[in-house]
């Protein structure tokens, strides 16, 4: 049978995102509950997956059509079991002198045949960029850190925004500092749709797209560097700077790390699409923002197939950037959306460029 949608237009034989690029934070704040549940995740790069352990679940199934993301996860999985975290952190990130090919010696003899060939693909990439840099989305904002930024910003301006300041002079900063003309300029051709469909996103994923990036990206980075802390912001931290620096995603923190991989083995990793049967229900469900790349027909299939997979009290929770989404109106009786919980995370999502955070509960 022919996949339908995204599965039969995008390229799954690349590292589309090599980092999970939603904020695990969040997830985890939304999906809180008892231990010995059961989740359902779509992969991206496993690390929001990873985070979900720290709720002490029962499982943790981890779903993605591509295989290449699914290599990402096992590769992290492998490297917990091999490295310290302080080893862990530096192979993630570009290296600060050398390269990585120790580490990834370690790493790798841990995989199966065919994560090594992988691996050994592009271990020229990771000893350059790290494991979370190598990614086509990771790659499309190196191009903007390399050719564009310094067209807008020195580099003085740029560091400047990760100086800690009060909320009012974080104000100042930007408003005289980065809302410039030229900043204004470049997004309105770098993140244009046109150059992210081709540099960073698969085309497709636009398919469903409406609004104005650009004058979307404008006004999410200015409540990220404003009202929320960039200097606690991990995701802000890459793309300007390149690596993440003090602040890192939920999953690589130290103080998380013996727990998540003392958990690792509650993860089952399946190459399928989200919504497919399973053997089992489940009472949380990270769904990324996969909903976006669907036709509306396509959607309301899928989110009816993952209703059959919920529990009684399942949370489903999900992001959209360009794309609206919520519960189509042939299942909206079957789910209610805690409109409270999205507006209070929202306020703290440091994933800044998404518009909307969804959150629904099965009754």
């Amino acid at each position: 049978m022919r996949e339908a949608g995204i599965a039969a237009k995008a390229r799954f034989d690349i590292i589309r995102y090599a980092q999970v690029w939603e904020d695990a934070d969040v997830l985890v704040a939304a999906l809180s509950g008892p231990p010995g549940r059961s989740f359902l995740s779509v992969c991206s790069a496993g690390d929001n997956a990873l985070a979900l352990l720290l709720l002490d679940p029962r499982r943790v199934v981890v779903r993605d059509l591509a295989e290449a993301q699914l290599h990402c996860l096992r590769i992290r999985l492998a490297a917990m079991r091999e490295l310290t975290w302080a080893q862990f952190v530096a192979l993630m990130q570009p290296p600060k002198s050398g390269d990585h090919r120790q580490l990834m010696a370690r790493v790798m003899p841990a995989l199966d045949a065919a994560g090594r060939a992988f691996w050994l693909e592009r271990l020229d990439a990771v000893a350059r960029m790290g494991l979370a840099g190598i990614g086509r989305f990771e790659h499309y904002f190196a191009i903007f850190r390399r050719f564009v930024l310094p067209l807008i910003h020195g580099h003085a301006t740029v560091e400047g925004v990760f100086v800690p300041r009060p909320q009012p002079e974080r104000a100042r900063f930007f408003a005289q500092h980065w809302d410039s003309r030229r900043w204004r300029l470049a997004t309105n051709l770098f993140f244009s749709r046109f150059l992210m469909g081709r540099l960073g996103r698969d085309p497709s994923f636009f398919a469903h797209a409406e609004g104005s990036l650009p004058a979307q990206v404008r006004q999410k980075t200015r409540h990220a560097a404003v009202e929320m802390d960039p200097c606690a912001n991990p995701y802000m931290q890459w793309i300007l700077l390149g690596r993440h620096g003090r602040a890192l995603p939920l999953a690589w923190r130290q103080e998380h790390y013996d727990t998540i991989r003392s958990r690792s083995d509650r993860i089952t990793i399946e190459r399928d699409r989200i919504d497919a049967p399973a053997r089992e229900k489940f009472d949380g469900f990270n769904l990324s923002d996969v909903f976006e790349y669907m036709a509306p027909a396509e959607f309301e299939a899928a989110y009816g197939r993952l209703l059959e997979l919920a529990t009684p009290r399942a949370r489903l929770v999900y992001w959209n950037m360009m794309a609206p989404r919520q519960a189509p109106g042939i299942c909206s009786s079957a789910v209610r959306r805690d409109t409270q919980a999205e507006m209070r995370l929202k306020a703290v999502d440091k994933a800044f460029f998404y518009a909307d955070l969804v959150i629904e509960d099965v009754p």
